[in-house]
């Protein structure tokens, strides 16, 4: 056989693959839980354990590629036209289309970093450079250090709000200030992920920015509250010519039926939604408080999550979490994102915690 290999891109050298959170390690008569990776830990709202089930009936068929039943619930739901909303694998897959759509050799994308961890992958491999500006004293994004940063080979700027990991977000008036300074050329995408835990009055709701901007786009997704995260699935809302850039960019049936028969159910059961995310808000507040009177510097978030810089000990600290039985998310030498779950897995986090920052 030749010695030779087959010839990939250039760009791929030095990509790391896509860490998930761990799952938790089962041992018999020690708890397990995981709090690695911002699920939600209620089960699946009302009706949608049914609309997948009887979607699964015909998985022998292709999904509806335009999602058209979902579309149309979207739509509505933001007061959109239906040619604004795209769907796609998840807010990630959404964000690789557009990267696809916008970004190539010799460009570059802006971030704010440390935010979510998929951006730079994502960026390297479409060819372009990642431009990665450092998060203020605050754990948020420095937009002014962000517009700075914006030169003529910019094509996408992505904005966490609120920021994965740090749960950190940005206010109307400084977030319509740095759009302001961007150019119209420039995409902005304002990834929600984590929207619907918000419970800040001044943090601006995008589909409000991109009505009035068309060089905004929203993601949103139904993994987080939603609680679908297994059902991949996510969406973004965009001016026309955006959105159609999206249609052409996105995997051809990438979306199940099940997904988007769930999604759509999920829809229907806000009220429930509503309930299970109030009560998720009542146990981050619990946890960023318990934490605080610890002694941690714990960064004020809205998301399903909280964020402790722990430097050095970061490594020694996921690992005694993994010894109490509960998995976190560390990012080695800068942190731990913690996921609010149920009280259990909290009162587990905490106690370990406690017990932790005594022995620093």
């Amino acid at each position: 056989m030749s010695p030779e290999t087959p010839k990939l891109r250039p760009e791929l050298d030095g990509i790391p693959t896509y860490k998930p959170g761990r799952p938790p390690v089962v041992e018999e008569g020690m708890p397990a839980f995981k709090l690695s990776s911002n699920e939600n830990p209620y089960p699946p709202l009302p009706g949608v354990l049914e609309a997948a089930a009887a979607a699964a009936a015909s998985f022998n068929r292709y999904p509806d590629l335009a999602c058209s039943a979902l579309t149309g619930e979207l739509a509505a739901r933001f007061g959109v036209p239906a040619g604004h909303v795209a769907t796609g694998t998840g807010s990630v897959g959404v964000a690789q289309q557009l990267l696809q759509a916008t970004a190539g050799s010799g460009d570059e994308v802006i971030y704010a970093w440390r935010s979510f961890e998929a951006y730079p992958i994502i960026t390297r491999i479409t060819g372009a450079r990642a431009v990665q500006v450092p998060l203020d004293a605050a754990e948020r994004h420095d937009l002014d250090a962000m517009a700075d940063a914006i030169t003529e080979r910019t094509r996408l700027i992505f904005v966490c709000n609120p920021n994965n990991p740090t749960g950190t977000v940005l206010r109307k008036a400084v977030l319509e200030r740095f759009l302001d300074r961007v150019p119209d050329d420039v995409l902005v995408v304002l990834d929600e992920a984590y929207r619907e835990f918000n419970t800040d009055p001044d943090v601006p709701d995008g589909t409000d920015l991109y009505r009035e901007r068309p060089n905004v786009a929203v993601l949103r997704t139904f993994s987080k509250a939603y609680g679908l995260a297994g059902l991949r699935i996510g969406f973004a809302i965009a001016h026309e010519p955006v959105a159609e850039a999206l249609r052409k960019t996105a995997v051809p049936f990438g979306v199940s039926q099940l997904a988007q028969d769930a999604a759509v159910a999920s829809l229907h059961a806000e009220p429930e939604l509503l309930e299970r995310v109030a009560r998720l808000v009542v146990e981050r507040t619990r946890v960023s408080g318990e934490l605080t009177a610890q002694g941690w510097t714990v960064p004020e978030t809205q998301a399903n999550f909280v964020w402790l810089r722990t430097g050095e000990h970061t490594e020694a600290f996921a690992q005694a979490c993994e010894r109490a039985g509960v998995m976190i998310r560390p990012f080695p030498g800068e942190g731990v994102r913690i996921s609010v779950g149920e009280t259990a897995a909290n009162d587990l986090l905490l106690r370990t915690a406690q017990t932790f920052r005594k022995e620093m």
